[in-house]
């Protein structure tokens, strides 16, 4: 039985305090937010002998320093039998390791065909880059791996994708691609909402009206990251932050390999689960007949979905049918300028004690109506203060822009700036793919089958937003509902609202996952359900009982290999 690699997260935390106190970001720490998602044991230092102490396999670099004696710590690791990998960053070792730094100012898109660990993954956008050359002159046996390519899929060859510089008895590994970053800038935005964002040309994406909501911050191109279903309907068909995790841990996988360790994790969903879909619904009008209605059309498909409320809401009769049924009560904050609405804590606070007061539920879920959105983090901070623990307002508010077009369907904790120490907001994210499928202005049935089909690749939720009025007065868009919801069963979907779906991954998150001074894996307070699973490598047996395939390789269950505390 192969060992478990130990992976230490290096970060240097006196630099750090110098970046923030001037204003600069730090979003390589998000890596701690894939990691822990992805179920990754790893423990992370900011003290260079506790860390040494460590004997780390693999040494992840969130932040080093630009002193000559943080690059020499670094050079010394590698050199003493450590892999070391860092996204970006380290510019001024370039010139020790043979290389030459350029600028690209615009996004590119990485091509990873070309190493063993990303095969079958799509080409993937990155907003920023931060390229090496590999010097003509070199003497260093380095290795060049991937593509980057200008603007477009098909663009110029700008520079490698990653390159590894063989150190001593070690190597370091440095991407070209911040990805942490990346995913951040995908998932979040390049910057605050201040303003509308840019069109669709084709007339499907007016996000420019003057209402500002998440969609003013996407960072895909309208031509290059959409594809059209076989009736004409436009979406965001790729997932981008979610493939750039996978490509993090998949070659953390394959450096573990490399060292004849191994990597087990804890599975993102309960044994029995491949995947999740959710319904949540917009109360707007709060029109009781048309909930009554859609209380019916649900209890007919056999699904329990998440109802989120507008001030001044239901009478309190039909929220006790509404929870009766098994749904799940939740918030609508309404800061539309064009219905009296203000973006304010102080409204936020008051409409979410209305909704509370008169449904008798506590309410730990949110969707903004019209996906109001303004700045980076106030609406996460005003959510910590008040108890919700979970949001849904970033999802799509056009036609043309459906899909994925914060490239994620994975729940996800967001991060702060600078005048926080980027820490993680302690609300996760659920966002939607799309709403009212059959509506006269919004997409088709169409749109369901890749879908479900792209959110089962990276094993996420696929979310779907159907307004109550909508459901009531058009019977397509009730159709609508029905097939998406016999679609997703059959592709092995399970219905959960969102508070199941938090209430998972926050014991998921919960679970402390360490190695022990044996090389074997402690999996403490794991969650109901949980599984841990083992990757095998290629001289491992083929029939491995309970195999499923996971970060594009064949995982076992990992009882047998796992110690739990009491052991």
């Amino acid at each position: 039985m192969r060992k478990t690699a130990k992976i230490g997260l290096w970060f240097n935390k006196r630099s750090a305090e110098f970046l923030w106190r001037h204003g600069q970001d730090l979003f390589q720490l998000y890596l701690e937010e894939v990691l822990g998602h992805a179920g990754i044991p790893y423990a992370r230092f900011d003290d260079a002998k506790a860390l040494e102490s460590y004997h780390p396999d693999i040494i992840v670099v969130l932040h080093a320093g630009e002193k000559e004696e943080d690059l020499n710590r670094l050079e010394r690791w590698a050199r003493q039998g450590a892999t070391l990998i860092s996204y970006g960053g380290l510019n001024r070792m370039a010139g020790r390791l043979g290389c030459t730094r350029f600028a690209i100012r615009d996004a590119v898109y990485g091509d990873l065909s070309g190493l063993k660990y990303a095969q079958g993954m799509p080409v993937l956008r990155a907003v920023i880059s931060d390229p090496w050359m590999v010097s003509q002159t070199s003497d260093l046996p380095v290795e060049a791996g991937g593509v980057l390519r200008r603007l477009r899929k098909d663009g110029a060859e700008a520079s490698a994708a990653v390159i590894k510089f063989p150190l001593g008895g070690g190597r370091l590994i440095r991407w070209n691609v911040d990805i942490p970053a990346n995913i951040v800038m995908l998932q979040q935005g390049g910057g605050p909402v201040v303003h509308d964002g840019i069109p669709a040309p084709d007339g499907t994406g007016a996000v420019d009206e003057g209402i500002l909501k998440a969609d003013d911050r996407c960072e895909l191109d309208w031509n290059e990251d959409r594809s059209v279903t076989e009736t004409g309907m436009p979406y965001f068909d790729t997932p981008y932050a979610d493939w750039w995790r996978e490509v993090i841990v998949r070659q953390l996988m394959e450096e573990a390999d490399a060292l004849g360790l191994s990597l087990p994790f804890l599975d993102y969903w309960p044994e029995g689960v491949h995947q999740v879909a959710m319904i949540s619904h917009d109360s707007d009008f709060n029109v009781e007949e048309a909930a009554r209605t859609t209380l019916s059309v649900l209890r007919n498909n056999g699904v329990r979905s998440t109802w989120c409320m507008i001030d001044p809401g239901y009478s309190p009769s039909l929220y006790k049918e509404i929870q009766a049924a098994g749904h799940e009560m939740a918030f609508h904050f309404n800061a539309l300028e064009q219905e009296n609405g203000i973006w304010s804590v102080e409204e936020f606070t008051r409409q979410l004690n209305v909704i509370r007061s008169t449904s008798g539920s506590p309410i730990v879920s949110n969707k903004n109506h019209y996906t109001r959105f303004e700045g980076w983090g106030e609406l996460y901070e005003w959510c910590e203060l008040n108890g919700i623990e979970a949001d849904q307002t970033r999802g799509p508010s056009k036609k043309g822009n459906v899909g994925f077009p914060f490239g994620t369907c994975h729940p996800y904790y967001p991060i702060a700036r600078s005048h926080e120490q980027n820490r993680l907001y302690r609300v996760l994210q659920i966002g939607f793919l799309t709403q009212d499928l059959e509506h006269p202005t919004l997409s088709d049935l169409s749109v369901i089958a890749p879908f479900l089909e792209k959110v089962a690749e990276v094993r996420g939720v696929a979310h779907f937003l159907f307004h109550q009025q909508h459901i009531h007065n058009l019977e397509q868009v009730r159709r609508a509902l029905s097939l998406s919801v016999e679609t997703a069963k059959r592709l092995g979907y399970v219905f959960w609202t969102s508070e199941e779906i938090t209430r998972w991954e926050q014991a998921r998150r919960a679970a402390v996952l360490r190695v022990g001074a044996d090389g074997i894996l402690i999996a403490e307070n794991l969650p109901q359900g949980a599984v841990v699973r083992q990757p095998l490598n290629e001289e491992s047996a083929p029939s491995a009982t309970r195999t499923e395939i996971r970060f594009g390789r064949p995982c076992a269950e990992a009882a047998s290999s796992v110690k739990t505390a009491a052991e």
